[in-house]
């Protein structure tokens, strides 16, 4: 798979949350809150959020690196690193 830029990243991201949370407004997320909190997105969707994401964009999350997943920002930084992994 080629690589992905960050705002294809994004765009994913986007788009699959919005399968899970068609409500979810990203306009109105805080940089420094937890977004899955701010967009009530429970261990359930965000399992099935993982998954969509490695189907669309091709990079798999191990359980052992969700800490680093807390923020919007980071979670775009880290799938755009995992790229190459």
């Amino acid at each position: 798979m080629a690589r992905l830029s960050r705002d294809e990243i994004r765009s994913i991201v986007i788009d699959c949350v919005s399968e899970i949370a068609p409500e979810a407004d990203f306009d109105a997320l805080k940089p420094e809150r937890p977004w899955r909190e701010q967009l009530e997105i429970d261990s359930f969707d965000f399992q099935n959020l993982l998954a969509a994401i490695e189907t669309r964009a091709g990079v798999t999350v191990p359980e052992m690196d969700y800490a680093k997943l807390a923020l919007f920002d980071e979670m775009l930084d880290y799938l755009e690193a995992r790229q190459a992994a």
